[in-house]
């Protein structure tokens, strides 16, 4: 076996409007983990507008939203394949049916799947939380799960 550490890679899928990636972040880099997160766009306009604005415009809104999600299905899809772990956090505000989405298609890769989640949300994702090996409520959790997994420390 190589001396190398291999770095996992950790795609963090999901809400957009808190902290939550940040708070993952810095968790990893505190306890030294060999840790490379990605993730989609977070900007939510451009994530919105980015299937015109780099594509041409459309006149109806629905061929507006799906040329923008083909658009970030590229980065999506390239992440979600090359993940070691997929993190899935469905937050308080919004229906997140891209979660959901990104949920069930690392289901589907048969990637490991750790969902973070409000106690609030369990039964609405019964069958994401089903799905997943771990089940957090917390950021900081996820880090804790990171570390075990990577180094086996509690």
């Amino acid at each position: 076996m190589s001396n190398e550490t291999k770095i996992w890679n950790v795609y963090l899928a999901g809400e957009i409007h808190s902290d939550w990636r940040e708070r993952i972040e810095q968790g990893v880099r505190e306890r030294g983990l060999p840790v490379r997160c990605t993730a989609p766009v977070t900007d939510h306009a451009a994530s919105d507008d980015c299937g015109v604005a780099i594509l041409g415009e459309e006149e109806q809104p629905f061929w507006k939203d799906h040329k923008g999600a083909q658009v970030n299905a590229i980065r999506t899809r390239t992440h979600l394949r090359d993940a070691d772990v997929v993190v899935v956090r469905f937050g308080e505000k919004y229906k997140q049916w891209n979660a959901a989405f990104d949920a069930g298609f690392a289901a589907a890769l048969g990637k490991p799947l750790v969902v973070l989640h409000p106690e609030a949300h369990t039964h609405a994702l019964k069958e994401v939380d089903a799905a997943a090996l771990a089940v957090a409520r917390e950021p900081e959790q996820v880090v804790a799960l990171l570390d075990y997994v990577i180094a086996g420390r509690l």
